[in-house]
């Protein structure tokens, strides 16, 4: 069983920590404009992408049965989400990729998440990015640029989506 994982695993890595990289199941890059989309933010309140312009905005695409999702969920809620969701030029979209909102309210209460987790239905949101593969992070300027991507989760990149907020939201300790 352990010699089956571990094959598992490696076969599987290389999918969980492709970062940065050009990538045909990923249709934008740093450097493009954002696509732009509408989402629920409440069961009854509608938003829009470019209701965040002037903001840093961190998308993050996840899937309540994803493995590295449920690594990586619990980093962006203690080093991301509680270290910036008291500042104004910071917002954090987190979809579910496929889920609705019968799916993400009780996975969000069940791990106790603060950060809004918000239905994506159809791929509706995450097909604008991409065809496949997460979790996925994008980071969006305050001019609607995207300024990061990865796909997967692994700490080193991680580590490289830490330095960027820090940088650009000018933290001071």
């Amino acid at each position: 069983m352990k010699r089956s994982t571990f094959i598992l695993l490696t076969l599987l890595t290389p999918l969980f920590s492709r970062a940065q990289q050009a990538d045909p199941a990923t249709f934008t890059k740093a450097g493009d404009t954002a696509p732009t989309f509408d989402f629920s933010i409440t069961k009854t309140q509608k938003a829009n992408l470019k209701d965040y312009r002037g903001k840093i905005v961190m998308i993050n695409f996840f899937a309540t049965w994803c493995g590295p999702c449920r690594l990586e969920l619990p980093r962006v809620q203690a080093e991301i989400w509680d270290k910036y969701k008291d500042n104004s030029k910071f917002a954090l979209l987190i979809f579910g990729r496929e889920q609705g909102w019968g799916v993400v309210l009780p996975f969000k209460e069940q791990f106790h998440y603060t950060f809004a987790m918000l239905p994506d239905e159809g791929r509706k949101i995450f097909g604008l990015y991409a065809k496949e593969y997460i979790p996925r992070n994008v980071v969006i300027d305050e001019n609607g640029k995207i300024i990061y991507q990865s796909i997967g989760y692994s700490d080193d990149e991680f580590k490289k989506l830490l330095d960027l907020l820090d940088a650009k939201l000018k933290v001071i300790n």
